[in-house]
């Protein structure tokens, strides 16, 4: 079976899910330094490694329910999700406001924060240049996921 390509919907590129079952990972994990790194002055380095790190591991909580997704544009810019970010998604987490969501709004994706309005739920954006979507009966949206993670490009 071939990978699929990556597909974009409405900004956002589907590029994979967390889980392919009986298709081998190949993943390795990396070495975890056992100290942190100060973003302030420096400090003496600890050269030693507390144990191997699989970012999937870290990543992913229900791999048959997560996808990866690549956002594009800056409608959310204000909640650090910038065009080319890496976006880990899941699908059984209960969407609730105040979470950030990958939402079909008539047929098409979109990256919102779910918030309550005056009239019920939205789906607002994170940059003022970007109108609010009031979700009323006449709105066909529904929540794909909920975003957990986002890796930055460096």
């Amino acid at each position: 079976m071939r990978p699929q390509a990556p597909f974009t919907r409405n900004g956002v590129d589907i590029i994979g899910t967390a889980s392919q079952p009986g298709r081998p990972t190949g993943r390795k994990p990396t070495p975890l330094f056992g100290s942190s790194v100060q973003a302030g002055f420096p400090s003496p380095a600890d050269d030693y490694i507390d144990r191997a790190l699989d970012l999937h591991e870290t990543l992913v909580q229900h791999p048959a329910a997560t996808f990866f997704v690549r956002a594009r544009g800056d409608s959310m810019i204000g909640a650090g999700i910038h065009d080319g970010d890496l976006l880990v998604v899941d699908r059984s987490r209960t969407p609730s406001p105040g979470h950030v969501v990958i939402a079909a709004v008539d047929g098409q994706l979109t990256i919102k924060r779910l918030r309550r309005g005056e009239h019920g739920l939205q789906l607002a954006p994170e940059n003022d240049e970007f109108p609010v979507l009031d979700i009323n009966e006449e709105t066909d949206a529904r929540v794909w996921g909920v975003v957990t993670w986002t890796i930055h490009a460096p």
